[in-house]
């Protein structure tokens, strides 16, 4: 396992790296974290600026940007869209079931995207608003990493032809990134800005969070979730796993974005390796990041 540090501010967060680099020694594969404390500023890192593949994290910068399509009145949440076969993805969520010729909402689109993960929805979404909108989107708010470079193909069970590519994923060198990149510093960045209301207005970014916190998948960030609130938006693909996401806890809001990758195993289950340290690291960085 290799993973550079970044120190934080002054000793304690130099031992809080320290101590979080222990814990990750001798895990079989790469680790990449960002946390921050929105309301003290106290941060750390561990390799925050490394380029990872985001899997289905990416959906939370394409929601961010849907939004601000409806907020610039060039798309509508009532807006319907038709599934046709065509469009059904495999993988997490539910719209691959419905029939043909059913239609959803774009704001229901944009609520399945998140809670369940939904990959159909999130491919209409993007032939509603394309990939380059969302990356111009993200490069308007100075986020110069965090990229979404196509259509999703499916899981291995049913995978499509690649299609729907931006800009950015045509290239030679963002092909081994899949459907998405971004950095641990700029998923938390994210996440801060929405948070203050400075992605899009504060009623739609409220709107949002108040999404991210109905997500069902939480076994990293969220597996504790019965003891505080968690806004989040986890992700997975075969060595990967990864979770982004803000805590609120009574000593402040906690922004925390771990992408774990590279691990021997692909396993799917809760137990996954990968998912029970970001569990760990997340524990570890909510109680000291005060």
């Amino acid at each position: 396992m290799w993973a550079a540090p970044f120190l934080a501010q002054g000793s304690e967060a130099q031992s809080l790296e320290v101590r979080l680099r222990e814990k990750i020694a001798g895990f079989p594969g790469t680790v990449s974290l960002y946390a921050r404390n929105l309301d003290t500023g106290r941060e750390v890192g561990i390799d925050p600026d490394r380029r990872v593949r985001t899997a289905s994290t990416i959906k939370l910068p394409i929601a961010c940007a849907l939004a601000a399509e409806v907020e610039a009145k060039r798309a509508r949440w009532d807006e319907r869209l038709v599934i046709r076969a065509q469009d059904k993805v495999s993988g997490s969520g539910v719209l691959a079931d419905f029939s043909d010729g059913e239609t959803v909402s774009l704001r229901d689109a944009r609520t399945m995207m998140i809670i369940v993960s939904d990959n159909t929805a999130t491919n209409l979404i993007l032939d509603r608003i394309s990939a380059d909108r969302v990356n111009d989107f993200l490069q308007s708010l100075g986020l110069t990493q965090t990229r979404s470079m196509r259509k999703i193909r499916g899981d291995g069970t049913q995978l499509k032809p690649a299609e729907g590519w931006s800009r950015e994923g045509e290239k030679p060198e963002s092909k081994r990134f899949g459907i998405g990149a971004s950095t641990s510093r700029e998923m938390v960045r994210l996440l801060e800005m929405l948070e203050q209301g400075k992605v899009v207005n504060a009623s739609a970014s409220k709107e949002l969070l108040t999404i991210l916190e109905r997500q069902q998948y939480k076994d990293g960030i969220g597996r504790f979730s019965g003891e505080w609130r968690v806004a989040s938006k986890s992700g997975s693909l075969d060595a990967l796993r990864s979770d982004v996401g803000i805590v609120y806890t009574p000593h402040g809001r906690i922004a925390i974005a771990i992408t774990i990758d590279d691990m021997p195993d692909i396993d799917y289950s809760p137990d996954n390796t990968g998912l029970k340290l970001i569990n760990e690291l997340s524990k570890m960085l909510i109680a000291e990041l005060r």
